[in-house]
């Protein structure tokens, strides 16, 4: 399976959301993602001790929809820049892939 590339924009203080639709590269059909559970964490650099874990859910596993998200508290707590992060995904038998990864831009509101 292909690693997608997608770049995310985050505001501090607000929720955040994002549905990615996984799709074969093969036949550009999406991804059955029936049986799958999904994990995604931010990082300043990949060596980083400290993450931020996205909230992770499959909404539409035979559409291939993957949701992950951050709770208002979540983003207060980020410093403005710029992170990684990646979407993995693991299979009933336990193997684990990664469909997502791309930079997250952290960006400072002004109205408190």
């Amino acid at each position: 399976m292909a690693v997608y590339v997608s770049n995310l924009t985050v505001n501090t203080g607000t929720t955040f959301s994002q549905i990615f639709t996984l799709e074969s590269a093969d036949t550009n059909s999406a991804t059955d993602l029936t049986g799958f559970t999904a994990s995604a964490q931010m990082r300043k650099h990949p060596g980083s001790s400290t993450a931020t874990n996205f909230s992770t859910t499959i909404t539409n596993p035979t559409g291939g929809k993957i949701r992950v998200g951050l709770t208002t508290s979540q983003t207060a707590a980020l410093k403005p820049g710029r992170f990684m992060y990646d979407v993995l995904i693991t299979d009933a038998a336990g193997e684990v892939t990664r469909v997502l990864e791309g930079a997250v831009l952290v960006r400072e509101g002004v109205t408190k």
